[in-house]
């Protein structure tokens, strides 16, 4: 049961902003993907903020200020300190805390993603820190990343596979890739990226309007 349901959240009386978590391994594209979300989802009158998570560094939160995307006020950064599972699933304290801050220094805001620390086919976000989650993977990954199963790619909301640019130049077979995804997530959504050319982002703002924000 996701966060808003369980502090009945409804359409029309809504109490806190979405807050959504983007995850997957070292090197899948999650910093690219917020990167192209934040133009997108602004394009379409949402009212957004970021959290990002890295080990021991504000790296991640840096580049997307200096992108000159959003305002650098509403990009805040969580320092794990120790393996990122710890602050998005078994203690996410640390990360309530900065979206609770984010929505009073924001009133207006509407969603707010998430990025978690580079981290492993393991890696899934606690309900209580996000009402829907996705994961990241790439072609350059291996297209057996789906086969192995992983909690993160089998319990996500919606697994990304992103990179698909480089599919011909890795000797991966995408077709089967985003086949076997889809066998094994028993019908929750997949989509594909290409977050260098803004490819599949469109899709993806689609999705968290009508799951997420309940647009229609």
């Amino acid at each position: 049961m996701s966060r808003l349901a369980l502090t009945g959240y409804a359409p029309d009386h809504p109490m806190t902003a979405a807050r959504v978590g983007i995850g997957g391994p070292v090197g899948s594209g999650k910093t690219a993907l917020v990167e192209r979300l934040i133009p997108a989802l602004q394009a379409r009158g949402i009212d957004i903020a970021i959290i990002t998570n890295d080990l021991v560094t504000a790296e991640d939160a840096e580049r997307v200020r200096r992108s000159g995307l959003i305002d650098p006020a509403r990009v805040s950064a969580v320092e794990a300190g120790a393996c990122p599972h710890t602050v998005i699933r078994e203690d996410p304290t640390l990360n309530i805390e900065a979206a609770d801050e984010l929505e009073r220094r924001f009133p207006g805001v509407e969603l707010i993603l998430l990025e978690s620390g580079g981290d492993n086919l393991a890696s899934t976000f606690s309900r209580d820190l996000t009402d829907f989650w996705m994961f990241v993977i790439d072609v350059a990954g291996g297209d057996d990343i789906p086969r192995k199963r992983g909690p993160g790619v089998i319990r996500a909301d919606l697994l990304v596979i992103n990179k698909v640019d480089l599919a011909v130049h890795v000797g991966v077979d995408l077709d089967r890739m985003q086949r076997e995804a889809m066998d094994v997530r028993g019908g929750r959504p997949v989509l594909l990226t290409n977050c260098r050319r803004g490819e599949g982002i469109d899709a993806i703002v689609d999705l968290l309007e009508r799951e997420v924000l309940f647009r229609t």
